[in-house]
């Protein structure tokens, strides 16, 4: 799978650079052209491809920030629009549903953006979804960028999954891309320029920490199944029913 930063389809210059229009000038329909010809790159390597975000012309003039997986056989096998866009200053519209894939034979991949992962309820969702891998393109230019490598890592410990962060490179974007593990360990790390990473992620070591523990020891999810019915969470509406089980939901 090749994975590239938040917004590389929209050739954007960084968000402070833009002028009020670039995203609805550069919008583009899923599917049409540009994502033809990404499945017509895709079925000529063989590989798939999370080639960043795009700016995406959703209902009437509505612009979302969109991510798309492609499959080596040249099809949509995900689009996401981006839920928690970097407000006030990213003006597009915010997606309404968090989404997975799968990769046949191998397992299942989350996506997220950028900013998503400021807000745990994404990453504990796309688990709850199944997700083993989530790939999480980014565009950072602000002080913050140590603060979201944080994050990332705290998302992969608390939902026991790799999180691939792939952020555009300096002069666009501060770098420092990263591939973290589902204990929170870094696995591999760019610098600031621009830089190609690689790794492979083994996917039963995310079966063997969800069922041995983090470390041996934090059988995380596990113990959420089984206490999570009985407990009160007013800021999500209440409480899940008795009898249904996060490791189905899961599933």
């Amino acid at each position: 799978m090749v994975v590239a930063p938040e917004l590389h389809l929209a050739a954007v210059g960084g968000f402070f650079d833009e002028h009020p229009d670039a995203a609805s000038e550069t919008a583009q329909a899923i599917p049409g052209p540009l994502t033809d010809r990404l499945g017509s790159l895709a079925r000529a390597t063989g590989l798939w491809l999370v080639p960043g975000s795009l700016y995406e012309l959703g209902e009437g003039d509505d612009v979302h920030n969109t991510a798309v997986a492609i499959s080596p056989t040249g099809e949509i096998a995900a689009a996401y629009r981006k839920c928690f866009p970097w407000q006030p200053y990213e003006q597009s519209i915010p997606g309404t549903r968090l989404v997975v894939f799968d990769i046949p034979d191998v397992g299942r991949i989350g996506l997220a953006i950028c900013h998503d992962g400021a807000f745990p309820e994404v990453f504990r969702q796309l688990a709850w979804m199944g997700a083993e891998v989530v790939v999480q393109p980014t565009l950072t230019t602000t002080s913050d960028r140590e603060a979201e490598l944080i994050l990332a890592r705290a998302n992969a410990i608390a939902n026991q999954l790799y999180v691939v962060n792939v952020n555009a490179p300096g002069p666009t974007a501060l770098g420092r891309s990263a591939v973290i593990d589902p204990e929170g360990l870094l696995r591999v790390q760019a610098g600031t320029g621009e830089e190609l990473i690689t790794d492979v992620l083994d996917l039963d070591a995310v079966s063997r920490v969800r069922t041995s523990g983090s470390f041996g020891l934090n059988r995380l999810l596990e113990q959420f199944d089984r206490l999570a019915p009985a407990l009160e969470l007013p800021m999500y509406g209440g409480y899940l029913p008795r009898g249904v089980s996060f490791a189905k939901e899961r599933s």
